[in-house]
């Protein structure tokens, strides 16, 4: 059965840091594209960053361009979204999702058609 789930959210103020971790369970994790969206309340589902199962290639939304960084860890089978310089309107549920390469080259992607496998989201709520 595969997993992810999300930890690391909270109430913070801006300015201030998280670290959203993914941990993932029932799949092979280096096949897998890794993607963090988020929704705020009465809007649509966003991307936020991408990652692609090396590592090396990495996607950010423009609004969290600088601020935000998306890493994964294949010995704990975690990724992980460090977020800084938060904002108010960073405030959202996060979700995780993972995505099977297609071979070797499978880039990172900012659709969420592209990902097989969700988290059930995480709270980060920032206050101005």
């Amino acid at each position: 059965q595969v997993q992810l789930v999300e930890s690391g959210g909270g109430l913070v103020q801006a300015g201030d840091s998280l670290r959203l971790s993914c941990a993932v369970s029932g799949l092979t994790f280096t096949n897998y594209i890794m993607g963090w969206f988020r929704q705020a309340p009465g809007k649509e589902r966003e991307f936020v960053a991408a990652i692609d199962w090396s590592g090396l290639r990495t996607l950010y939304a423009d609004s969290v361009k600088g601020r935000f960084t998306i890493s994964r860890d294949h010995d704990k089978n975690t990724g992980y979204l460090q977020e800084a310089s938060l904002k108010p309107e960073d405030t959202a549920i996060y979700y995780c999702a993972a995505g099977r390469v297609r071979g070797p080259l499978t880039p990172p992607s900012t659709s969420a058609l592209q990902y097989d496998y969700w988290g059930q989201g995480t709270q980060v709520t920032v206050s101005s």
